[in-house]
């Protein structure tokens, strides 16, 4: 959890503030599909760095809040290579994370099958994008109401 953290200050004040919004929506997202997860046993955690927290709570609000500001700095703007960069990443923590947070007794997936958890984060990673864009054409123009 705290090792993506570390990495913030090299991602520079005007990307955080960029997408910062996005990467919290998608959190959000992911928090409540949590709930969902848990009641029809799609994975489950079977131990809990917090015990009172969800199992997901490291990897949500490490990994994912931080890892999704790096992505949408290197790669927004260019859709194709959004898609590709969170294809890998995605195809990385699906098989070989979850497999070794599944060798070491912390994690597993039991109603879902490899496949259908990429399909689940790739529309994930649709709606991430899908909020930058709204949100940069919400700014773009209201500054341009402000200049007027």
């Amino acid at each position: 959890m705290l090792v993506p953290w570390l990495s913030v200050p090299f991602l520079g004040k005007k990307a955080i503030k960029r997408f910062f919004a996005a990467s919290l929506f998608i959190c959000v997202l992911i928090r409540l599909e949590s709930y969902i997860a848990e009641k029809r046993r799609w994975w489950w955690f079977y131990d809990r760095l917090f015990p009172k927290a969800r199992g997901e709570t490291p990897l949500l609000w490490g990994q994912f809040l931080i890892g999704s500001i790096w992505i949408l700095k290197y790669t927004y703007g260019h859709f194709f290579k959004y898609l590709v960069v969170n294809f890998f990443t995605d195809l990385f923590f699906i098989f070989p994370f979850s497999n070794f947070l599944k060798r070491l007794g912390l994690f597993s997936y039991v109603r879902l099958s490899h496949p259908r958890v990429m399909i689940i984060f790739f529309l994930k990673s649709i709606l991430l994008y899908a909020f930058q864009f709204v949100k940069e054409g919400c700014t773009s123009h209201n500054e341009i109401k402000q200049k007027s």
